[in-house]
Parts: C-alpha cells; structure tokens; sequence
C-alpha cells in the first residue's frame, strides 16, 4: 500500500512531489502543494518514498511537509554533478538504478531525499543518461557529443528566430536597420514557405517566425517578398521550384565569349553563299536556327533546308555542351526567356542572321513540279541569309513572289503525303500574350494554318524525316522519336474541329523518344528525329552532332548506349520545361481573368466528371472546371457561356459559373 507515502510523478517535464490520500490498487489519490487532490495510474509514479507521513495530520501539516521535503531535494540537486557521475560509470556499458548512483554522490547511507534529487538531477540533464525502465543508462561520448551539438543549434536557431522576427517586423513598418544576416535568413525562410507550403524543409522554423512577426497565415510569404522587393508581383514560382539555372556563370561566359571570336572552318564545307536564303520567324525571335532556300530549275525545284551548325562551335564535355544539357532547352514564356546557350552565342555567333556567313548542316533536296521528292543529300555548309522575314511578311507577299508560291505547294504537298499515311492533323492556335504600354494584359489567337507556318512546319518536318532515314540507311545510332498508333482514330463530326481535336488528343499515346527506329503515327511518317533546332534544344545539338561527325569523316560520335545514357538524363528536365511553359501561359491567363471578374466568355464542355465538367475557355483555349448545378444538364460538345467568379493566378484556381 502507498498511503501516506511521498509519491513523484512527472507533470509536463517537472517533477511533482505529492502526498498520497489514498491507494486504490489501479490507481492513486494524491494530495499536490497546491492543495489540489489528483487522480495518478500507478504507472506513472517515477519515486515512491520509503517512509511513510501520517495522512490523519490536519492540511496545512501536510501541505507543510510537502514545501519542506521540496526544498531540501532542490537544494540536494544542485550538489549533484552529472558529468562526475558519468565519468565513474561511462566505461560500464550498463544501466544503473538511481539508489546505486546517490550513493556514488552522498554515501551508503542515503534518504529518499537522496534519491530523489538524484533522479531529478539527472533526469533534467538529458545529456548525460537517459532514462529506461526505471534504470539510469549512460549515453556513449559520441552521443553526448551530438546532444550538445544539437543544443548549440537550437540555440542559434532560437537567436536567429527572434532576430529574424525582428528585423521582419521592423522592416515592415519602415523602420528596419541594417542586419544583413537575419535578412538573409527572414528571406530563405520565405522563399521556403513561397515555394512549398506545409513541405517546406524548414516549415516549422519558417511559421514560428512568422507567428513572432504577428503573421498568422503562411500564404502570405510570396506577398511579404513581393513587399520586401525580393521578388515582383508576377515572379516565377515554378521556375524557382525546378531548380533550372537561369543564367551563365564566369566560365560559362567567358567560352561563350571565346567561342564568338572565333572564324568558320571552311574545309570540308560546301559553299552555299550563292543560294537564297530566308529565315521565317515571329518578329520577337532573335535565336535563328534554321533558313530555308528555293531554286527554280524548268520543272525541277532544288530546295534547301538550312540549320546553324551549333554543334561544331560546342563541343562534347565542354563547359557549354555541360550547362547546355543541364537546362535541356530554352524556355520562351511572356516576358521572359530562358536561353540554352548564351545569347551572344545563340542570338549572334551561331544565329542565322541576315547577312551574315555562318557554318551549317544543310538539307538539299530535287522536286518535280508536282511535288514529289526525287533525291536528296545533307551536306556541312557555309551559308549567308539575305533576308531575315516574318511569319506575315510571307503571307501578305505570297501573291507577289513565285518562291513563296512553290514552297507552299511543296508544302502542301508534303502535308497530303502525311496525310494520306495517317497523320493526325490536330494544330490550334497559338496563345500570344501581349502587354500594352501600361502593362495591360491582351490575348489573343494567333492561327497555325496560314501559308508561312505550313511551309515553316513542313520544312522543319522534311529535314528531320530524312534526317531519321538518312541514319537508318548509314546506320548511324540515333534518338527516333516515335508515336504508336492511337488507341482510337476519330473523324470530325458536327461537334466541330475544336472538340475533335481535345477528344482526339486523349486517344493519343504519348511519344516515345528511342534509339530503334518505329513509326510516328502523329506525323504519318515511319521514322523521325530532331535535329533543326540546335540553338533551343540540347537532343538536336546531340542529333547534330552524330550527323556532322559522319559527314565530316569522322563517324558517329555516340554509340546506342550513349545516347540512351544522355535520353535518360535530359528526358525528364525537357519535361520540367514544358511543365514551366504550360504552367507560365496558364498563369498568365488567369491574371488577364483576374482583371475581369464578372465576365462571360464561350466555352465548350468536353466531358463529365464526377460533380463537374471539364470544359474549355475557347478565347483562351484554357481547359478549366465547373460545378455542376441540379437545374442544368450539360452534356460533351454542348457550347456555353460562363462568368469568371474568381481567379487566383498564384494559387492556380479558377472559379466559374453559369452566365
């Protein structure tokens, strides 16, 4: 029985010594100094005293008792070095009761005051022993030395919490000083919560400062480095997160620089300066990767395809081949882009710029006048363009000059030969977002079916079709892209070629980038590459590069199991890009519908989902959400009008309802 003996348990990390009033076998009544009366599981009970209190004394005896035996075990513990202890027993690599070690401290004879305070003295060290069924354990040197290594970090992340809050709270009031270390810290902790939410590495230090910056809610991170001037009111989160450089470093620039000054290395190249040579592109490009050339022989049409010899300037292992295949591409989204090489590489140096002689991989091919490809050869170049044009410089001339003319009906002809062999023809318009003088957002569609983007498009797919085939037949190891057959060929119906194009897309296998040759259903072609844009992408630096080495004598310079090497490191970071670009337009579109909120605009319902339809914004070609409502039925193709309740570009979340 535990009547009237002095019973410690531990409440929150203290000791509590009490009286106990009454045993009651499963669990204890116990008398605390503050004269309350608490129910304990034996369990619990860390010190139960050998002698024994009368519990009849009147309260305030006993409240008396408990104040004095509480004392003198304080006053004990401090006599009690933890460190001497471990010291005599370290080298036992075994567990001690607590009688054992208050003997060590105060002699054989020791009280139940004695062991107590040695129980607490040791129990509040936490660096010394641990506690374990009931026993005192030893911890080893190695694991004190991580305790207070430990320690030392928590205190300094405790300093740099409180004066990280305090500079943030300052700041925040126009009153901050000058404390370049706990601004540094403030903003890493931000940016963590910006970026990551609740999986923040350091989540629990970066809400701590914000609650002792009197900051409630972690989603105001982005807002409080937007206010801080870390970061502008549209910065570019996902770009953040991916970890892609965005810019060269020393090295990096100074081989770009050196790279630049040098000349082209003629032997072993055709001269084509005489040819014609135009570039087709948006008026914002400046990265001219490919140039295309007609010559009018009777019935006979010698058509060139031209692209920058990039690979022959960034050499293999280099510095840029390196930092090249670490971005994997350019990324190109409004108002800003990200370039795979140096822009005075990529945008002078190696750019097909009017009137500039740059070395090539050229594409001459023989047509009959009805379009049929007779012959054709890839050659390393040197080329000069005369004119560097736009997509609508070519449209608004297409009656007047007879070059443009035959190149759009080789291209169309190219496209029905596609076309006949099963491509699937499902190209929208592209989004272009443009910002007026007061940085106003306008979208607009811009079409992919006019006459310059086909004989573009066209040209772009010749060259890599026979590129593909020319490494088959010279059985030169290469990356095929490939696409199997979809999983259901549709026709366009009444619901219109918009609804076929998304409902026909989600019968499609994705592509497939390998080292064996297979057909790309997509494109109606049996084999295919990438190789005509080496400036933006590294895999056509890496298909240029095995295509010139061969030409020049100098065989393939990958074998298959290099290239699949070099697929699977860069594979996923073309995907991280594309991820960025998607994810920057769409960002982009929800500021515009941010700034029109109560607005309708047609949309077309693509399919049911469970409470909801999945549908599409058609001015924007947005693919978004609605609610389901009991009083309406919608059903896959109908067209509908819905207003924008609310937009959230940062949270990606878009609201909408019926108009």
């Amino acid at each position: 029985m535990n009547q009237g003996k002095i019973i410690e348990y531990i409440d929150q990390g203290r000791f509590v010594c009490t009286i106990c009033l009454q045993d009651k076998g499963n669990r204890l009544h116990l008398l605390t100094p503050s004269n309350r009366e608490v129910n304990l599981s034996p369990k619990r009970a860390i010190l139960v005293s050998g002698a024994t209190i009368d519990i009849e004394r009147p309260r305030e005896e006993l409240l008396e008792r408990l104040k004095d035996t509480e004392e003198i075990r304080k006053r004990l513990k401090g006599q009690i070095d933890a460190i001497e202890i471990w010291e005599l027993i370290s080298e036992e690599k075994e567990s001690f009761h607590h009688k054992y070690l208050a003997q060590l401290v105060f002699g054989e004879i020791v009280t139940d005051d004695h062991i107590s305070a040695l129980v607490r003295a040791l129990f509040e060290d936490h660096l010394y022993f641990r506690l374990k069924d009931g026993r005192f354990l030893p911890n080893s040197a190695e694991k004190i030395n991580s305790i207070i290594e430990q320690r030392e970090e928590e205190a300094l992340r405790e300093e740099k919490l409180t004066q990280g809050s305090e500079w943030l709270k300052d700041t925040l009031q126009d009153r901050g000083k000058e404390d370049s270390a706990s601004e540094a810290y403030v903003i890493q902790l931000l940016k963590q919560l910006a970026l990551y939410g609740n999986e923040a590495p350091d989540f629990k230090s970066g809400k701590e400062l914000l609650l002792r910056a009197d900051i409630s809610h972690i989603g105001e991170a982005r807002k409080l480095l937007v206010k801080l001037g870390v970061w502008d009111e549209d910065e570019n989160l996902d770009l953040h997160k991916s970890g892609i450089e965005t810019s060269f470093d020393e090295k990096q620039l100074d081989e770009a620089a050196r790279l630049a000054m040098e000349g082209i290395e003629e032997q072993g190249r055709e001269d084509l300066r005489h040819l014609t040579l135009l570039t087709i592109d948006g008026p914002l490009t400046r990265d001219f990767d490919d140039a295309i050339s007609l010559e009018i022989d009777g019935d006979t049409f010698h058509l060139g395809v031209h692209i920058a010899d990039v690979a022959s300037f960034i050499l293999p292992d280099s510095i840029l081949d390196e930092g090249s295949a670490q971005r994997a591409s350019s990324i190109y989204m409004p108002r800003r882009q990200i370039a795979m090489i140096p822009q005075n590489l990529s945008e002078d140096s190696l750019s097909l710029k009017q009137g500039c002689d740059r070395p090539a991989i050229s594409l001459l091919t023989r047509f009959e006048k009805t379009g049929n490809l007779v012959d054709y050869r890839f050659v390393p170049s040197v080329v000069r363009v005369q004119q560097n044009l736009t997509y609508d410089t070519v449209n608004e001339n297409l009656g007047s000059e007879r070059m443009f003319r035959e190149m759009h009906k080789i291209s169309r002809r190219l496209r029905e030969n596609r076309n006949k062999e099963g491509a699937l023809g499902l190209s929208l318009p592209e989004l272009q977002i443009k910002f007026n003088a007061d940085s106003a957002l306008a979208l607009e569609l811009v079409p992919q079916d006019t006459p310059s983007r086909m004989i573009v498009a066209e040209l772009m797919i010749l060259y890599n079709w026979l590129a593909a085939r020319f490494c088959m037949d010279e059985q030169i190891p290469a990356l095929f892209r490939t696409q199997s057959e979809p999983r259901e060929r549709l026709t366009i119906d009444d619901n219109g070629y918009l609804y076929y194009v998304f409902k026909q897309r989600r019968k499609l296998h994705p592509l497939v980038i390998d080292t064996s040759p297979k057909p790309h259903s997509g494109l109606g072609l049996e084999a295919y590459t990438q190789v005509t844009s080496p400036i933006r992408r590294y895999l056509d630096i890496v298909m240029q590069r095995q295509i010139g080495n061969f030409l020049m004598k100098r065989g393939p310079f990958y074998d298959e199991k290099g290239l699949d090497e070099i697929r699977i490191s860069v594979e996923p970071l073309i995907k991280e890009s594309g991820r960025i670009k998607r994810n920057r337009f769409r960002y982009w579109v929800l500021r515009f519908l941010r700034q029109h909120l109560g607005e309708s605009y047609p949309a077309l319902v693509l399919y049911e989902m469970k409470g909801k339809y999945r549908i599409l914004l058609k001015d924007f070609l947005l693919v978004a959400e609605l609610k389901r409502e009991p009083r309406v039925a919608l059903h896959p193709a109908d067209q509908i009008r819905v207003q924008v309740k609310n937009a959230d570009p940062w949270q990606d979340t878009l609201e909408l309802s019926y108009a």
